[in-house]
Parts: structure tokens; sequence; C-alpha cells
């Protein structure tokens, strides 16, 4: 495999989608979107292979692991209202300490530090929130909460009476549904702005069959931040650098991925934030995974060498977005493109409630594999 240095421009990662295939709603049941398998390596395009969520489950073995995203999304969005009256917006995004959290205020410019706004929702206590400063690197706001909600789970219980899922811009459709379905069945741990997106396809009669069939799973963690899922300004991607996000690697996922190992299985990563999660993981522990918590800002593109992931699920992705590299790092940048024209042209649903691709192990670049 050679990298091309276009591969390291972002306007080579565009492509031109009708607005119709911007999915607004999920598929119903969960399993039945249409899932695109990438051929093996060698292979003409020709062999790509289209069927559903559910024949993921033939593509498994028992020897396999699933690793997947538990992360939950926070009822992130909410309403204030300015001092002058006016109604507006905040959208928070991590703690800060001492009840500082950062936030993505809309209109920002009317967010000044030392401004108060009021947090009202019906049949609740109106709360008090004061700006307390910007910052440059995203645009934000840091916004002080009263005492008592410092960490993630204790603001939550704001969030649930006042807040709203935040769905992605693209998605015009705000039914409470949506709102439900913009979570995964096994989200557990609460952090995330944003979904992993392709763990959306799974069903409960799905990870059903799954333990029917003995695939193994475990679980990361990875809170998705804006940043996933946000175009790419960067002209030249050798300088690309990501907003960072916090992870775990637990030491029970590391045990499931040595036993997969062991038992000559392969590693099945349900979305590219369960591949960032991992990769990450095996960088901290010098090419060898080891349980992790903390912040990572990986960047995966063309060229990157997988110590962890053999194979992957994944959603059609946004142009010019870091998604796009990391999925191009593992079948290429322009065999990619052409499964997206393909896509197209057979009128795949694309984004977050859209339908899915699955990057069988034997797909991957040989110099890419772990």
């Amino acid at each position: 495999m050679s990298i091309n240095p276009i591969d390291f421009v972002l306007s080579s990662y565009e492509y031109q989608l009708a607005q119709d295939l911007i999915a607004q709603k999920p598929a119903e049941p969960r399993h039945d979107a249409q899932l695109m398998i990438a051929p093996k390596i060698g292979e003409d395009l020709s062999m790509t292979r289209h069927c559903k969520i559910w024949n993921l489950l033939d593509e498994l073995r028992p020897q396999d692991l699933l690793v997947m995203n538990n992360t939950r999304v926070l009822k992130a969005r909410l309403k204030v209202r300015l001092k002058t009256g006016a109604l507006a917006e905040i959208l928070l995004l991590e703690p800060c300490g001492n009840g500082v959290w950062l936030c993505l205020g809309k209109p920002a410019k009317r967010m000044k530090p030392g401004d108060n706004v009021f947090l009202d929702a019906s049949e609740q206590e109106t709360i008090k929130l004061k700006i307390v400063d910007k910052d440059i690197s995203t645009g934000g706001r840091f916004v002080q909460f009263p005492e008592g909600f410092e960490d993630i789970k204790q603001i939550e219980n704001i969030l649930d009476k006042y807040g709203q899922i935040p769905l992605p811009p693209y998605i015009e459709n705000n039914e409470v549904s949506s709102f439900d379905r913009y979570q995964t069945r096994y989200a557990s741990n609460p952090g995330a702005v944003a979904a992993p997106t392709a763990g959306l396809h799974l069903s409960d009669d799905f990870l059903e069959e799954l333990n029917k069939r003995s695939i193994p799973q475990a679980f990361i963690t990875l809170h998705v931040g804006l940043g996933t899922f946000r175009p790419l300004e960067v002209a030249n991607l050798r300088d690309l650098q990501l907003h960072s996000e916090w992870s775990e690697v637990s030491a029970d996922v590391v045990s499931a991925v040595e036993s997969c190992r062991v038992r000559g299985g392969r590693v099945i990563a349900v979305g590219t934030t369960t591949v960032r999660a991992l990769e990450a993981a095996f960088i901290a522990g010098k090419n060898n995974l080891i349980p992790f918590k903390g912040r990572i800002d990986l960047v995966i593109k063309p060229g990157f060498k997988f110590g962890v992931v053999d194979g992957l699920l994944t959603n059609f992705h946004l142009p010019k977005s870091s998604l796009l590299l990391l999925v191009s790092a593992f079948i290429g940048r322009e065999r990619l493109l052409e499964l997206y024209r393909k896509a197209i042209e057979l009128q795949y649903r694309f984004y977050s409630f859209g339908d899915a691709m699955f990057i069988n192990p034997d797909a991957v670049f040989l110099n890419a594999r772990p």
C-alpha cells in the first residue's frame, strides 16, 4: 500500500450528496437498515454485497469479539433566557471543574463574560447561570452552574428536567421518537453530546441473537463530542489536530481482546469512536493494549497501522470529516469514495440515522492490519 500525497489534502475528501439521501428518521426496526459489505482486497467493486444490518450476524464468528461504545447522550441542549428577555441556547460540551462547563452558545456574541442567563422549563424553578469567560479554541463559553453540579452524573439531574437531546443540525425531524432513537440500546455511561451512530443499528433482537450465537461482546466508553462530526478546516491533513474526548478502556476489555487473540478471533469495532478508544489505549501502552482512562485526541488517517481493530461497522459520514479519514485508513480513500458513489447510486441513506457499511477484516489493507 503506497500513500498518495493527495490523501492528506482536505479537498480530496469531498463528495456530492442529494439532500433527500440524508436520513431524517431511523430504520424501524433498527436492524432493518441497509448494510453495504465492502469487497475483499483485490476484488472488483462489483463484488460489493448489499443486505441488511441483521445479516451482519452471518459475518461474525463465535471466536470474534464485537466491541461497542456504551456512552449515553446527555440532554445537553438547553434553552436559556438572556438578561434582555430574548431566548437563546447553550450546548454543554464538557465539565471543567468547580461547576464550570464548556458550552457552545447560540447566539454566542450575546453571551459576554459576566452576563447571567436563565434556565427555564415548565413546572421547574428558574436557574441562574453565569457566563464566566470565552474559550478561544472552540468559540464556546465557560458557564458557571450552581453548586452541586460539578460532574456529569450530577448535571444529569438538571439536564433531564430542562434539556433536550442535541440532534445533529441536518436532522430536521424533532419528534420525541427521534430523541429516543438517538441513543444506543446499551447506552449506560452518560457524557456524550452526540451518539456513536453505528451502534444505533443494533436492536434488542440483534443483541439477543449475538448471545444466542455465542458471539462475545465488550464495551469501551468514549464520550463523543462535537469535534468528532464537525467538517475539518485544515487544508493539509498532516497538520490535523482534533479536540480531545474522554475515553475509558477497562481491564475487562483488555482481557476480552487477549482472549479473542488466543482463540484466533477477530476484533470487530462498532463505530469509529470504538476504533479511536482501542487504538489510543494501544498507543498509550507503547504498542500493547492496556487499560486506559483519560482524554484522547488520536487522529487516524491513511497510512495508520492498526494495533487492535481488525474490522469495522460504520455509517456513511459527512464530507471532509475526520471520520472519512479514519475509514480511509482501513480501505483507502479512493476505494472508499467509490463505495460512497455506489451507495448514492443505490439510494443508501446517509449520516446519523442512515445506513451502514461493514469493512470485513479481509477488506482491510494488508499493511494496515494489526
